[in-house]
């Protein structure tokens, strides 16, 4: 597998990584992976209090999956949001 930039953002019981395999969603003990070719989009946003980093991967049959991963502080939020932009420009550039 081709090598490139990952994104890992994680709390006690939730994680999000993006690496050149897809996306993987781990909630409470439950493991989703979404290889790309499976995914039509991903979109992100914080929640309604800044640490909080909402994840959703749009398959291309249609059905929406989401992870929500809290912060321990408020920067690192912003450190994941700049991480995960960038990451997933990597792997899914716009245009």
């Amino acid at each position: 597998m081709p090598s490139g930039p990952d994104f890992l953002a994680a709390d006690r019981h939730n994680s999000v990584v993006v690496d050149a395999a897809g996306v993987a969603f781990e909630m409470r003990g439950l493991t989703a992976d979404f290889p790309w070719p499976v995914i039509r989009s991903v979109h992100y946003r914080p929640g309604a209090d800044e640490k909080v980093l909402m994840v959703a991967v749009v398959h291309v049959d249609g059905r929406v999956f989401e992870c929500v991963v809290n912060a321990k502080r408020r920067e690192e939020s912003q450190q994941w949001f700049a991480q995960l932009a960038a990451v997933l420009g990597h792997y899914r550039p716009m245009g």
